[in-house]
């Protein structure tokens, strides 16, 4: 499906009924939630919530910054949230969140997998998506990007030299 089609509506029409619910609310959630400045987007394969180029435009792919994205994948569905892959203390409040709802958190490094939209407590996904304003975000990423950080972790995994 996802090599035909070529924007939201067509995405979301695309897809079974009971996913297209599950994502339909999903997005509004996201939607209801997006600091100011994020822009949505389809790539051909999945909802993007990104910073647009004109804002970020030194992007290692020369394309967009993703903040958040939604997916209807072929054995689950997953909302990625790239904030919280980022940033250890918003993994910790999901984290926290899905226990406070009795939910279990099934999650990769930044995509929260679901199979029913009941398995999500839409609240705590709110509330991750409304975490980082678009200039916190940039100012991590530029940081992350950094000369600097990329020596840190060149040197970070440099072999120890043992001592003889």
């Amino acid at each position: 499906m996802a090599g035909a089609v070529k924007n939201v509506d067509a995405y979301l029409k695309g897809l079974p009924e009971d996913r297209r619910t599950a994502i339909q609310a999903v997005r509004r959630t996201i939607l209801a939630n997006l600091p100011s400045g994020y822009q949505e987007s389809f790539d051909g394969r999945f909802l993007s919530y990104e910073v647009p180029l004109a804002v970020y435009p030194d992007t290692y792919n020369k394309r967009p910054l993703m903040y958040a994205a939604l997916a209807s994948q072929s054995g689950y569905m997953a909302v990625y949230l790239c904030n919280v892959y980022a940033l250890s203390p918003l993994r910790k409040e999901l984290e926290a969140g899905f226990k406070a709802a009795g939910k279990r958190l099934d999650m990769g490094k930044s995509c929260v997998r679901f199979k029913r939209l009941d398995d999500l407590p839409l609240d705590v996904i709110g509330r991750m998506v409304a975490a980082t304003p678009m200039d916190g975000y940039v100012a991590f990423a530029k940081k992350a990007h950094s000369k600097e950080a990329k020596a840190a972790r060149k040197t970070a995994k440099a072999p120890k030299k043992r001592g003889g």
